[in-house]
């Protein structure tokens, strides 16, 4: 369950207070215009206002005033010419479906964009209904654009008032996450969960932890100027260092399975796991009530039980009984959590007061860190091209608005055509995906509201009784509206058939039209998703070659820092961050292509094996770099610089050949439309497979000749991981090759 459902989070979320700025704003809006003009006059304002809410959403002060001045901007100019266009039909139609297709090509500029194209179509269809002369329209714009400059300065002001409390829950949101990432790793030393299962639910969870942790960088890291600030910076690169050293965890937890089966061990490395998830948690509490967080949690119990249970193998080795292995994995893991354990305790005094010494982050430049957006006019005009899925996507959403008029005309009742085209352009959505969830939450909620609304004219018909419901739906779509939307649309349906009932009260068909319209919009928001539909398998080659490149890069940026060529890790972060940004977007294509048709699905097994032989990666360098920090005393730095250089040309190479593969495969998927035979895919698959044998052979039996002759304690962790390496890497070879042969 999402954190902000929790009752006892919930009301401390970023979530509820958008809900609760939302209502107020425009609650305010409308009740002062009401004091010095009409109804009709106080609904145009409060419009206004409501499309100016639509990007009400957490961001850097300077980045909120261009993101809501641009909506007032495009929303007043397509209230003006939609309100002009109003009384020549023909005209109205041509409007309406050219700022239907240009709203959606807005999309070019990313997920900042959706709420500003959400609100151009809303005025759009809300304006609609209206045919009024040149002066009227002029008037009606103008009413509209002060109601959306009001809540503009309204909610600057009381960002610009929260601008640090809104920085603590964007933070405590991931927090939040990450404990839900430590959960799921818990269930690996649980033996009634499958492995396999659960590693695929740990890479999804990735997805939203990096979707999470870059949404609190771009916030936090833009602007550090107090001590307050200070302190949630600090919070916030400690949860991330943190993050490494899960990362880090990452073992063979089949053997670690195998030979601990019979031990009441594995539990206790359960218990351990979810206690540092409550850890976690009570920060984030903490953290969203704007005080300092003290660690409360004892882990003492299970790592003395760990201890014991190493004493018991160690025994056994005493005895002649064959236990090394399970003493070496359990070795491991133990300084691995105790590690964590450590970490957890400073992102405790990270909340409580600035550190005395100078950060990493205190003179850097964060650029690299954060989500760089360019609003240029050459983005848009280049994806003008059938083979852009932007354009496809406004080209189907244009067509079903048009469709969606005519039906909407040729029903027998007065159809409320606005919400036939609202009902439309909400389910619509880039991709297929998306676009049937949207519909499934869209229709389920407006049927639970329709029957909500029902209920409350029936039996708790009071104004009173009706204001309390309108204001708490009122709160609560904005609040679910990114949360849950199927909650959200449970809320609009209730508030707009309230407000419809206020001031149509004899109105009995009101709800029956309401489903009808829905029902209209949504079939035919469904049959035009197969329209120039643009299926995620083929974005696959571009996602894959995007993991390949970066994971070469990162791999670059960890062999300088492993081999002490630098101690500013700053370069690191930034392509650790990177890779887990594309092994994001391609677990989402993945996620989203499960919900196509199965004729439109590719390579699902060996997109899902690729992307956690990524992660491997990112497991073992974080692993490597955790070793050497732990085992600092006596390194043979000469020699474990040269099996990391061997190590880091050696995976190099097989990441460089994977990307040749697949430029070389696309290069003959264009020239020809042969098929790979079987045989060749046979061969890819055993040469990546017989290179990935031989590097590790190879790297094996070098090890074991320094080895007897070099005594550190890292040397065989640090040859163990650097096998395992080389032998993930080399995996990466079948699959990517798998995965663009299945594509082609």
């Amino acid at each position: 369950m999402h954190y902000a459902l929790n009752l006892r989070t919930f009301f401390y979320s970023h979530y509820f207070y958008l809900g609760l700025r939302f209502a107020a704003g425009l609650v305010g809006v409308t009740l002062f215009t009401l004091q010095f003009a009409s109804l009709e006059t106080a609904m145009t304002v409060c419009i206004g206002a409501l499309c100016t809410a639509l990007m009400d959403m957490p961001s850097p002060l300077r980045h909120k005033f261009n993101e809501m001045s641009a909506s007032v901007l495009l929303c007043s100019a397509v209230t003006l010419l939609i309100s002009l266009s109003a009384p020549l039909h023909w005209l109205l139609m041509t409007m309406l479906v050219a700022i239907s297709f240009l709203a959606c090509m807005m999309i070019v500029y990313g997920k900042k964009s959706m709420p500003l194209q959400l609100a151009t179509l809303f005025i759009m269809t809300m304006s609609m209904e209206h045919a009024m002369t040149a002066s009227e329209a002029f008037i009606h714009t103008g009413l509209f654009t002060l109601g959306a400059l009001a809540y503009l300065a309204y909610a600057m002001g009381i960002s610009w008032l929260l601008r640090h409390r809104i920085k603590q829950q964007v933070l405590a949101e991931a927090l939040f996450e990450l404990a839900a990432y430590i959960d799921i790793k818990a269930d690996f030393y649980d033996t009634r969960y499958n492995l396999s299962e659960q590693f695929n639910k740990l890479v999804r969870h990735q997805s939203l932890l990096a979707d999470r942790q870059q949404a609190a960088r771009d916030l936090i890291l833009r602007s550090h100027n107090n001590r307050k600030d200070a302190i949630v910076v600090q919070t916030h690169v400690c949860m991330l260092d943190l993050y490494e050293l899960i990362l880090s965890t990452h073992t063979d937890y089949a053997q670690l399975r195998l030979h601990l089966a019979d031990s009441p061990v594995l539990k206790t490395l359960h218990d351990l796991a979810y206690k540092a998830a409550r850890d976690i948690e009570s920060v984030a509490y903490d953290v969203t009530r704007n005080k300092p967080s003290y660690p409360e949690i004892s882990y003492d119990t299970e790592l003395a039980a760990v201890e014991a249970e190493l004493a018991v193998l160690q025994q056994r080795i005493s005895e002649g009984k064959p236990a090394h292995e399970a003493l070496a994995v359990l070795r491991a893991q133990r300084n691995k959590i105790r590690a964590i354990i450590q970490m957890i305790v400073e992102l405790h005094a990270a909340s409580q007061k600035v550190a005395d010494s100078t950060p990493f982050w205190a003179d850097a430049d964060m650029g690299p860190f954060l989500s760089q957006q360019k609003y240029e006019l050459r983005m848009i005009l280049s994806h003008l091209r059938l083979g852009s899925p932007i354009f496809r996507f406004s080209l189907r959403v244009a067509m079903a608005i048009t469709v969606g008029l005519a039906v909407a005309a040729w029903l027998p009742y007065a159809a409320h055509s606005y919400w036939i085209v609202l009902t439309i352009v909400i389910i619509l959505k880039p991709s297929f995906s998306m676009t049937k969830q949207r519909r499934s939450d869209r229709i389920i909620g407006t049927v639970i509201g329709c029957v909500i609304t029902a209920l409350i004219i029936q039996y708790l018909n009071y104004p009173a009784a009706i204001l309390g419901f309108l204001i708490l739906a009122t709160v609560a779509t904005p609040t679910f509206i990114y949360l849950r939307y199927r909650y959200a649309a449970i809320a609009v349906s209730v508030m707009i058939l309230l407000q419809m009932h206020l001031i149509a009260p004899g109105n009995h068909d009101l709800i029956i039209e309401r489903l009808v319209d829905t029902f209209v919009g949504a079939a035919v928001a469904t049959a035009f998703s197969f329209v120039l539909a643009n299926w995620e398998y083929q974005s696959l080659p571009r996602l894959v070659n995007e993991v390949l490149s970066v994971s070469l890069r990162y791999m670059q940026a960890s062999s300088d820092l492993l081999q002490g060529k630098g101690t500013d890790d700053f370069a690191y972060r930034i392509e650790r961050k990177r890779l887990m940004d594309s092994l994001a977007a391609l677990n989402s294509a993945l996620v989203r292509m499960l919900d196509e048709p199965a004729s439109k699905q590719r390579a699902v097994e060996d997109i899902n094996l690729f992307i956690v032989q990524n992660y491997l990666l990112v497991a073992h360098v974080a692993a490597l770099r955790a070793i050497v920090r732990r085992h600092v005393k006596e390194i043979p730095r000469a020699a474990l610089n040269a099996m990391l250089a061997e190590s880091h040309a050696q995976v190099s190479d097989i990441l460089q050949r994977a990307i040749r593969k697949g430029a070389g495969q696309r290069t003959t998927a264009a020239a020809s439309t042969a098929t790979p035979s079987a045989a060749a895919s046979a061969t890819i698959a055993a040469t990546a497979a017989a290179t990935g044998a031989a590097t590790v052979a190879d790297t094996g039996s070098d090890s074991h000749a320094e080895g007897s002759t070099i005594h550190w304690s890292g040397w065989p962790l640090v040859q163990r991981r650097v096998r395992l390496l080389q032998a993930d890497a080399a995996k990466i070879v079948v699959h990517s090759a798998a995965i663009l042969r299945d594509v082609e």
